[in-house]
């Protein structure tokens, strides 16, 4: 009889986080008309201002740099950024905000590396991703060149590629190779799917997350970790003292 109690007992329910235990958000695109991310500068101070009331200190703005989209440069990118925080002083909303970008590993990313052309964050980290259909067959090459050249190589969303979902020693072997790995707090929502959100759940009880982010496009983003504040993983995360976001 006791241990049909234990079970179907049910887990206590947690109390919602506050987001400002995660310090800094490291993944978001909050700068308007340069990707897919804010469309107006309206739709950017509104997400701003939610960051803020969730409880982060600071937020680091990562627009996509694509070499066949979205081919922006560090002017364009810091440029949008002053645009939004010369608006945040006009209405006095005060947070920290920086920006670097989210590096897609396409064909143009090896010549921005070379050129010294990488906005980072922090002690030269930079954010980069992967296409989602399958691992670029230069992806260990581009990891080499970012370290050689001493850029500190931070993998977006890895519990997003779904080339990995048979395989999950992989992700043991990319921080093995001093690769950080990203979470997006989306991911624990079901918000991209039931698949995703197994492996991201996996991946936070087997301690394989460095760094979390929003991955905030739009407002309903930050809305739907607001209901999820209760999450059993997001308290995880946030109870973990090693995480990169907390030290930038």
């Amino acid at each position: 009889m006791n241990l049909l109690k234990n079970i179907f007992k049910k887990e206590p329910k947690l109390p919602p986080i506050s987001f400002s235990a995660f310090g800094t958000d490291i993944h978001s695109h909050l700068i308007s008309g340069i990707d897919d991310g804010a469309a107006d500068m309206e739709a950017s101070i509104v997400m701003i201002k939610k960051f803020k009331e969730l409880g982060f200190k600071k937020i680091i703005t990562t627009p996509h740099t694509m070499c066949d989209y979205y081919k922006n440069t560090p002017e364009i990118i810091l440029g949008g950024l002053e645009d939004v925080k010369k608006e945040l002083k006009a209405q006095n909303i005060d947070i920290e905000i920086s920006a670097a970008s989210e590096y897609n590993l396409d064909d143009g990313l090896s010549k921005l590396i070379d050129d010294k052309q990488v906005l980072t964050m922090g002690e030269n980290y930079v954010l980069f991703e992967l296409p989602f259909m399958s691992e670029p067959p230069n992806f260990q090459e581009i990891v080499f060149q970012f370290q050689t050249n001493g850029y500190k190589p931070i993998l977006a969303h890895p519990e997003r590629y779904t080339f990995w979902y048979d395989d999950f020693d992989k992700y043991d072997e990319l921080r093995a190779k001093g690769i950080l790995l990203q979470l997006n707090l989306l991911s624990l929502t079901g918000h991209y799917s039931p698949q995703t959100k197994k492996i991201a759940e996996k991946m936070v009880e087997a301690n394989l997350i460095d760094a979390i982010g929003t991955d905030c496009h739009r407002i309903e983003h930050l809305n739907l970790l607001e209901q999820f504040a209760t999450n059993k993983y997001f308290h995880k995360l946030a109870n973990q003292e090693n995480l990169f976001n907390k030290k930038i």
